[in-house]
C-alpha cells in the first residue's frame, strides 16, 4: 500500500553564506567607530591638556601682570629719588655761590657806596645801592666788568638823593654771573 503522507515534513535549509559585501561592510564601520572613538578620545585629552595650559598661563599672567605693576612701581619710586637726589645735588652745588657772590660784590665794592638790595634770578643778578659820587659808583660798575666771576654788567640807573639830609646816588645796576 502507498502512503501518502500529508503532513509537510520540516527540511532544513542549506544557511545561505552571508555576502561578502555584507561582513565587509561591518567590519568598516566597527573599524572606523573604534578609529574615530579613538581620535574622540585623544581630542578630548588634548582638549582639556589645553584648557589646563590655559588656566595655568591665564594665572602666571595675572601673577606677572602684579609684577609688572611692582615693577613700573618701583621705577616711579626710583624716579622720584632720582629727581630729589639731582635736586639736593644742585642744591649742594650752588650752596656756595650765594656765598661766593657777595663775598666777590663786597671786594668789588670802593670806599664810599653801599649796596641796599640785591635780587638774584638763575644767574641774572640785580643790585642796588647808594654812592657817596658817581665817580665811585663808576668805579665800582668798572670793578664787576674786570671780575672774573661777573659778566655783562649794565648800570641802569643813577639818581641824585638825600638820606638823613646827606645828598648821595642812588644807582641800580644788573649783572650776570659766569657759570
Amino acid at each position: 500500500m502507498i502512503k501518502v503522507n500529508l503532513i509537510p515534513v520540516k527540511r532544513k535549509k542549506k544557511a545561505k553564506p552571508v555576502p561578502a559585501f555584507l561582513i565587509i561592510g561591518i567590519l568598516v564601520t566597527l573599524v572606523a567607530l573604534f578609529i574615530s572613538g579613538f581620535l574622540y578620545f585623544r581630542a578630548a585629552t588634548n582638549l582639556s591638556a589645553k584648557e589646563k595650559q590655559f588656566a595655568d598661563n591665564k594665572n602666571r599672567l595675572n601673577a606677572l601682570k602684579e609684577k609688572i605693576k611692582e615693577v613700573e612701581n618701583f621705577e616711579q619710586l626710583n624716579k622720584t629719588f632720582e629727581k630729589r637726589s639731582e635736586i639736593i645735588e644742585q642744591l649742594s652745588k650752588n650752596k656756595s655761590v650765594p656765598v661766593i657772590l657777595l663775598d666777590e660784590a663786597s671786594k668789588l665794592l670802593p670806599t664810599g657806596v653801599w649796596l641796599d638790595t640785591m635780587i638774584v634770578s638763575g644767574s641774572t643778578v640785580k643790585v642796588s645801592g647808594f654812592g657817596f659820587s658817581n665817580a665811585e659808583i663808576v668805579t665800582y660798575v668798572n670793578n664787576i666788568k674786570a671780575s672774573q666771576l661777573f659778566t655783562d654788567a649794565y648800570l641802569q640807573q643813577t639818581r641824585s638823593t638825600e638820606v638823613e639830609k646827606v645828598p648821595v646816588y642812588q644807582f641800580q645796576l644788573s649783572f650776570r654771573i659766569k657759570v
